[in-house]
């Protein structure tokens, strides 16, 4: 079959060479320009794609990036993969609904087009369905398959890929499913169907609203754990010890990625707007994570005063700029505060980071009129970037720990920093403090 993947960043480009390795046409369509010139050189800047598994696909032939509209046409699969960024805390579309209009002027009877987008429930059916419906002039459910499948992929996870991580689908129609559960049932080990979009839409905000308010729990647990004195570290390990009724969350410096600082805003915004109702859950999780910064930073300037140093005129050392570890993914990653708060204060502040590219962020396309911290002009752009080398973490008067990469030699850490804030609990040492 000749496929169309629509978006080619951290859900898109493993999606669009997957389906190359099993023996379709894939063109992998990007906006932009100069994403599609590296992958068509076989330059990987995902790190779960490696370019040993790129190149052979563009020999072939079998993959094709590219940024030309026409590049589209005759597709038997259309697969969205294109960011929903929040603006202003609502939902942006703007690339689903560019993607839809791109697409419908290509469409034909027969062809298949599923959303993987995270967005709010009813997206596929109210917003996608009219404007393919509009732009082509056939109707969903019986000229074309319609269908909505949630991304899960998980950014350096090393166990967890697309192939072996169930592929929820669902369809507008019976036949609807089993076009979109087809497709994927070529692609991965596992289908769970369900029974609309809208189950499929609700599914991927719930998996991550549970752990957007987990994840706010244990870092609330933590601020208050440490006031009162007691190891919340510890306690965490002894809970993960029953065998039922607990799921092992941990605390750290905040949330980042597309998935936990946005998606569940989503689902937050939707009730609000359908309902007139406040999904409070969400609006408190938003609210202690979105602060952990805030929380890194005022432990940083107490243990500095408890050394008799201001922060301002202190050199501080972040290791790890990304959102999580063993990635290269800075979107919303909660070092772009961590750092701003510090420069702010007056601090000399120093990163290092394996993964990610200094100066600039390609993993996701900027949306027009939204600045964020990781293009050009942001906090984690003018950061100071060197090496996590003994000179320079006996050189800082401090480091925090933010990423854990695997990267980093953290007997050097420990052996050549005065203080280090560990946000992670990668570290043991006296001269390391947990948070």
């Amino acid at each position: 079959m000749r496929v169309v993947i629509a978006g080619q960043g951290y859900v898109g480009l493993p999606l669009a060479v997957r389906a190359a390795e099993v023996g379709h046409r894939v063109v992998g369509y990007d906006v932009d320009e100069r994403r599609v010139k590296r992958l068509a050189v076989g330059e990987s800047y995902v790190e779960d794609i490696p370019a040993a598994r790129l190149r052979p696909l563009l020999d072939s032939g079998t993959y094709l990036p590219s940024a030309e509209p026409a590049d589209v046409a005759d597709f038997d699969v259309a697969v969205i993969t294109v960011p929903t960024p929040l603006r202003d805390g609502v939902p942006d579309l703007s690339y689903i609904e560019a993607s839809a209009r791109l697409l419908a002027r290509h469409l034909k009877r027969g062809a298949t087009v599923v959303l993987e987008s995270t967005t709010y429930p009813g997206t596929t059916e109210e917003l996608l369905a009219p404007l393919l419906e509009e732009g082509s002039g056939l109707r969903a459910g019986q000229d074309f398959h319609l269908g909505y499948s949630p991304e899960r992929i998980d950014p350096g996870n090393p166990v967890w890929k697309l192939e072996n991580t169930p592929k929820v689908v669902s369809g507008t129609t019976p036949e609807g499913l089993a076009a979109v559960a087809d497709f994927y049932g070529q692609l991965v080990e596992r289908t769970v169907p369900v029974s609309s979009c809208k189950e499929a839409e609700l599914t991927k905000l719930l998996e991550n609203t549970f752990r957007h308010v987990n994840i706010a729990l244990v870092n609330e647990l933590a601020m208050f754990a440490h006031d009162l004195g007691i190891d919340v570290w510890e306690a965490i390990d002894a809970a993960s010890t029953k065998p039922f009724g607990f799921l092992r969350f941990t605390p750290g410096p905040g949330v980042g990625g597309h998935c936990l600082p946005i998606d569940p805003s989503y689902l937050s915004w939707r009730v609000e707007r359908a309902l007139g109702q406040s999904f409070r859950f969400v609006e408190l999780a938003n609210d202690v994570n979105s602060h952990m910064p805030d929380y890194v930073v005022r432990r940083l300037t107490e243990a500095l005063n408890q050394r008799r140093r201001s922060v301002n005129g202190s050199r501080v050392l972040i290791l790890g700029l990304a959102y999580k570890a063993n990635t290269g993914d800075a979107r919303e990653t909660p070092a772009a505060r961590v750092v701003d708060l510090l420069t702010r204060q007056g601090a000399e502040v120093r990163a290092a980071d394996p993964h990610v590219v200094a100066g600039v962020h390609v993993a996701e396309p900027h949306v027009p009129g939204q600045r964020t911290a990781a293009h050009e002009g942001g906090p984690l752009a003018a950061v100071r970037r060197v090496e996590a080398t003994p000179e320079e973490l006996a050189a800082a008067d401090a480091v925090v720990l933010l990423a854990d990469h695997d990267e980093f030699d953290y007997e050097a850490v420990t052996t050549h920093a005065r203080y280090v804030l560990d946000c992670r609990r990668r570290l043991a040492g006296a001269a390391v403090e947990v948070l």
